[in-house]
């Protein structure tokens, strides 16, 4: 398994089918700033908060610019309905054979449960932020946005 990606490592660009049918391609959103959050499942407590949190500060990330990409194992349907029950107006990618979570070297928590790791790329493809906790869902939206918005700045 590859180290944790850090700041400054460039991200792993992926192209892969989000559940609303369009393809996303990490190069092709070069120029703005992309949030990738990777998260264990669809439709449980701690997940269904984040995604909310995602969804309520959306429209902060949009005016500073970035594109917000959620990542489970979970299938693509699994993701349209799941986007569709919370109103998700971010695209959510399936990572059903993990290839992603290698690629972005996304830890295992007590070794079993996929990682809940959130990756803030620049417009160059620069990991500017790395925020990893399983159990703060919401930490994840804060400080997302504070880096995006850094970027903004800049």
């Amino acid at each position: 398994m590859a180290t944790t990606l850090k700041i400054g490592d460039p991200a792993p660009n992926f192209t892969a089918e989000a559940h609303d049918g369009t393809k996303v391609s990490l190069a092709a959103l070069r120029g703005r700033p992309v949030v990738v959050y990777f998260y264990p499942k669809d439709n449980t407590s701690v997940c269904t908060a984040q995604a909310c949190a995602f969804r309520d500060s959306y429209e902060d990330f949009v005016k500073a610019g970035a594109t917000v990409i959620g990542i489970s194992s979970d299938s693509l349907e699994s993701h349209r309905q799941f986007a569709a029950e919370r109103k998700l107006p971010f695209l959510l990618v399936s990572d059903a054979d993990g290839s992603l979570r290698r690629a972005f070297a996304v830890p295992k928590t007590l070794g079993i449960i996929p990682g809940r790791v959130t990756y803030v790329i620049d417009g160059q493809g620069i990991v500017r932020h790395v925020f990893n906790a399983q159990f703060s869902a919401d930490r994840h939206i804060a400080e997302a946005l504070r880096v995006v918005q850094s970027l903004a700045a800049h």
